[in-house]
């Protein structure tokens, strides 16, 4: 029987057992799922099983940046609760993901998966997140990684209340990382704090453009008083709008959180910089990920889970 993607995955979700251990499960057993799960079983492989249905949403983002400053790895590793997110334990195993990525040329998730684990190559990625979920007692999950190079410059990183946040600031420059390693840092704590979609306005696509025109001027169009302006005016009101709103999407164009002004914006404190430094200095682009962003967070009912224990 051909086993197909769908099979593997749907096995993977039953039992919480890797990619590949669930594909050789398959072909064991002939694609039949119940087998398969008794083979993962009998194997040990599906210790995770009774937590594969849990939401984990919580957890920490870690980042590594190699010792030249020329490459950088950053990743996003999920539990269920905050109270595991904080245990040294699981800390450490995400530093290790974390080297895994920075050791990694894998940019999809089922490579980088199936490799085999930095600290025990008689383990796949996988199967070490397998061990860890019967360690720990929780369902993990590495949600997303990225790793980022450059050899014309620096990678500045940095991580936000103990790992709730995480950024990666890529900049091309002739100086030292040393030189620039205080700017690396401001920028990534801007990314942090601020936001940003986009590291300056060449990102942002005509289309992008385009559609945000088109409901501000349905905005302005559904106000009795605005919508009688000449058409002129209606034209610098939509010009003016979007020009605010790239100001507080685009990274550059941000006015820079330390500003002593108040006014200046990012892109003008690394060009400060770089004048000071007497080398030039380019942001490039920037990563930035926050736990469970976009995720559903648990919601414990303690009550209810005492009372379940209880039998009552």
């Amino acid at each position: 029987m051909a086993i197909t993607a769908a099979m593997v995955k749907e096995l993977r979700e039953m039992t919480g057992a890797g990619m590949m251990d669930c594909k050789k499960a398959l072909n064991e057993v002939d694609g039949d799922m119940d087998k398969a799960v008794e083979f993962l079983r009998e194997k040990g492989l599906a210790a995770a099983a009774k937590k594969a249905s849990r939401i984990a949403a919580e957890g920490i983002v870690a980042t590594l940046v190699s010792d030249d400053k020329k490459s950088a790895a950053i990743v996003e590793v999920n539990a269920e609760t905050d109270f595991v997110a904080k245990n040294e334990v699981f800390q450490s195993y995400v530093a290790r993901v974390a080297a895994q990525v920075l050791a990694s040329n894998n940019t999809t998730m089922e490579a980088f998966m199936a490799e085999p684990w930095i600290d025990d190559a008689s383990f796949t990625v996988e199967q070490e997140l397998s061990q860890m979920v019967a360690k720990i007692g929780e369902k993990l999950s590495i949600r997303r990684f990225e790793k980022v190079t450059n050899e014309n410059g620096v990678i500045a990183s940095y991580i936000h209340a103990g790992g709730k946040i995480g950024v990666l600031v890529n900049m091309d420059t002739t100086a030292s990382a040393e030189t620039v390693e205080e700017c690396g840092k401001n920028v990534c704590m801007q990314v942090a704090a601020l936001k940003p979609q986009f590291t300056n306005r060449n990102e942002v696509s005509a289309e992008h453009i385009a559609h945000e025109k088109e409901i501000l001027l349905a905005q302005i169009m559904n106000d009795p008083k605005e919508s009688q302006k000449p058409a002129k005016v209606i034209d610098g009101i939509v010009t003016g709008r979007i020009n605010k709103e790239l100001k507080e999407i685009c990274l550059l164009d941000q006015v820079y959180v330390k500003a002593e002004d108040g006014k200046q914006s990012v892109g003008k404190y690394v060009e400060s910089v770089a004048k000071e430094v007497g080398a030039p200095i380019a942001v490039k682009s920037f990563v930035r990920f926050e736990t469970g962003e976009g995720m559903e967070k648990r919601e414990d009912d303690f009550a209810a889970e005492v009372a379940k224990q209880a039998g009552l």
